[in-house]
């Protein structure tokens, strides 16, 4: 199956027909990751874990948490 990269904002742009995505196993909104191999763009799924607040802030204890920490007086427009 052919594609031709177009234009899309100031970005090129390859749109996937909705048969290739069902038949790679792929899904919208899914998070994959972009691999140039010997002038080839490989995409694939992303192994990066999705890390969701509520859980990160429920690791926090007393044991692993510490007290506050000075980066200095402000040096520009920063909120005081």
């Amino acid at each position: 199956m052919e594609a031709v990269i177009r234009k899309w904002g100031n970005s090129p742009a390859l749109r996937l027909p909705s048969a290739v995505l069902k038949e790679a196993g792929y899904t919208l909104e899914q998070k994959v990751e972009l691999v140039v191999s010997r002038g080839r763009i490989v995409i694939q799924p992303s192994d990066k874990m999705a890390y969701h607040l509520d859980d990160l802030l429920a690791g926090i204890t007393d044991a692993n948490a510490h007290g506050e920490f000075s980066f200095g007086e402000p040096v520009g427009k920063e909120a005081w």
